[in-house]
């Protein structure tokens, strides 16, 4: 696979690009034009899918004025966030926010297309990409593939929110055209991915949207026990239905319905919910970030609210000093809270430690702050976090949905804890479902045998570290919850598998380290897989992770056990022997380094 292709490949909607070498990663970093200029797709948080720049292009030329750029986004509400988001960081420019309404040619029953277009000064660039890589809240690569088909580079709605009838937006096809020539223009569009679905029953119709959404909260609340791939079974005909009899008491915490999850479009925006609701309920305090956790969480609750107190280790050894600053914190100020809320990653990503959950949710009963759990790395097949959770947060873009061509995220609320009364009324009230309805279908589909895959994979990745850790002249560590902080992760792995057959494991995601940074390169560099951001798919998938999340704070990140030298590996579906294979060819390589250095 080549720099810049997407990942999957010849996928309209792949939500990777092959980064295939450690330089090729550097260079990116760096925005270096031999990497930029051929990328085709990327993570969507940080690379704005070309339809998406296509359809802000078009509707800039219309709107903006000389020397301004738009955004895309799904609802009033999220745009006047980015809005007041970018005036936080300091733009003093004007922003303008439009809604924008795109109707359907030669049907005026079909109801519109609504954006919510926010347009800046292009010296507001950086802030407004903030938020759209910060929250996850930006429109999806599908919904600017409908609204493209809708428009015309040279006729478009106006921004007054009323139906306006506009030109087909097409690619004009000659008759004459080969096979070849008619196969790409229908990959481009998106049409042959759409047949190939409904050809073969993978995807419901369009129209059973809310029925998808409805199977997928269901999935999530734990109340769905089928674990089925196509809806020509009968079985998964009736999951899709209001049938009662497909709703089994919960696997999760006693009393959780579809009506305590919640179902966003990306992870991010999951957990940006969370501290908005946590932000919205509770009195203002500092939150708490506890263990090394994803980059863009931590913004998140440095950017948002009060501001956030940092414990990048994660471990026991933090616990005494966190409640130390949670005691002098109500000494100073005792008729509030010491803390809004504490953010954890179980385990976290990329060290895969597991927090002492126990212990945490008594700190939390004691001085009444709320804890937010990102289940992503475990996921609810091996662990379940909820019981000492106010809220679980959790990115269906990764194993859940495998396939790396949808985003999603979803927001559990605990039904026995202490704020649930409030949390759930606030969310009743304010939540907003901006999830693109076919996002949801591809995700439902995508997720019918998530039990079964997370099973396969708990099995491959464990053989593969096992590989690993037998080789320590080369390896310095690896990172897994098998091996790191084992005693917190199996207090909360299920004692039960949500499938007899399928039993626990420890997931499908390991760090690795050598001991030279040539070793590392040379272990990337010869692995044998696909090769980009991303985790949780159902092939393989390698990233130098510490040179792509913090290229530019290396040493901060150093200072918590995240090593330039990191090589994070998510693990698939392939048969074990071809994975072992792999990671000797790589460690052989790594070996080959090591010696040359010496």
């Amino acid at each position: 696979m080549s720099l810049g292709d997407p990942i999957p490949a010849y996928l309209p909607h792949a939500i990777s690009v092959s980064l295939p070498t450690w330089r090729d990663n550097i260079d990116y970093e760096e925005g270096a034009k031999r990497v930029v200029d051929v990328m085709q797709s990327g993570y969507p948080r940080f690379f704005i899918a070309l339809n998406i720049q296509k359809l802000a292009s078009i509707i800039a030329k219309r709107f903006a004025k000389p020397g301004e750029l738009c955004m895309l986004f799904p609802s009033a509400k999220v745009a006047e966030a980015c809005r007041a988001f970018m005036l936080s960081q300091g733009v003093q420019t004007p922003i303008r926010v439009l809604q924008y309404a795109i109707s359907k040619p030669a049907d005026a029953s079909a109801a519109p297309i609504v954006l919510h277009v926010v347009v800046y000064a292009e010296a507001a660039s950086s802030q407004a990409k903030a938020f759209w890589q910060h929250t996850g809240l930006g429109i999806s690569s599908r919904t600017a593939e409908a609204c493209l088909a809708r428009l015309s580079d040279d006729g478009a709605p106006s921004p007054t929110g009323t139906r306006t009838r506009t030109a087909r937006y097409s690619v004009k096809k000659s008759a004459a055209s080969p096979p070849s020539a008619k196969r790409e223009t229908e990959v481009e569009s998106g049409l042959h991915t759409t047949l190939i679905e409904e050809r073969y029953g993978r995807n419901l119709p369009a129209s059973a949207a809310d029925n998808a959404k409805r199977v997928l909260r269901r999935r999530i609340a734990g109340v769905l026990v089928q674990d089925r791939s196509s809806i020509d079974d009968p079985d998964v005909v009736a999951l899709l239905s209001d049938a009662s009899s497909q709703i089994a008491p919960s696997v999760r915490v006693a009393g959780v319905t579809e009506d305590d999850v919640f179902l966003l479009p990306t992870g991010m925006s999951a957990i940006w919910t969370a501290h908005q609701l946590a932000l919205a309920t509770r009195p203002s305090a500092k939150s708490i970030c506890f263990g090394f956790p994803y980059t863009d969480t931590l913004k998140i609750l440095q950017k948002w609210g009060p501001g956030c107190e940092f414990f990048g280790h994660g471990l026991d050894s933090d616990l005494d000093a966190l409640e130390t600053l949670l005691a002098a914190e109500r000494t100073r100020n005792p008729s509030t809270p010491p803390a809004l809320a504490l953010f954890t990653e179980f385990p976290s990503n990329p060290l895969l430690r597991s927090s002492n959950l126990r212990r945490l949710r008594e700190l939390a009963d004691k001085y009444d702050f709320l804890i937010v759990i990102d289940e992503t790395i475990g996921n609810f097949a091996n662990v379940e976090v909820l019981p000492y959770a106010d809220v679980v947060v959790s990115s269906l873009t990764k194993i859940f949905s495998g396939a790396v061509n949808v985003m999603g995220g979803s927001l559990v609320l605990n039904p026995r804890g202490r704020h649930y009364a409030a949390l759930q009324a606030h969310m009743r009230e304010t939540f907003e479902d901006v999830y693109w309805p076919e996002d949801a279908i591809y995700l439902e589909s995508n997720s019918r045998n998530f039990v079964r895959r997370a099973h396969t994979i708990n099995q491959n990745t464990e053989a593969v570290c096992e590989f690993l850790r037998a080789h320590p002249a080369v390896v310095k560590d690896v990172f897994y919850p098998k091996y790191e902080t084992r005693e917190h992760y199996d207090a909360c792995r299920l004692r039960e598998p949500l499938v007899p057959e399928w039993p626990t494991g420890f997931g499908g995601l390991f760090s690795v380290t050598f001991h030279t940074l040539a070793a590392s390169r040379a272990f990337f560099d010869a692995l044998p897989c696909a090769k980009g951001p991303s985790l949780g798919t159902n092939f393989t998938l390698a990233c130098p992770y510490t040179i792509l999340a913090h290229y530019h704070e290396l040493q901060w990140a150093a200072k918590y056990g995240v090593e330039e030298g990191l090589v994070r590996v998510s693990i698939g579906l392939e048969p074990v022997k071809e994975l072992l294979e792999s990671a000797r060819v790589a460690l052989k390589a790594a070996e080959s380094a090591m010696n040359a250095a010496t």
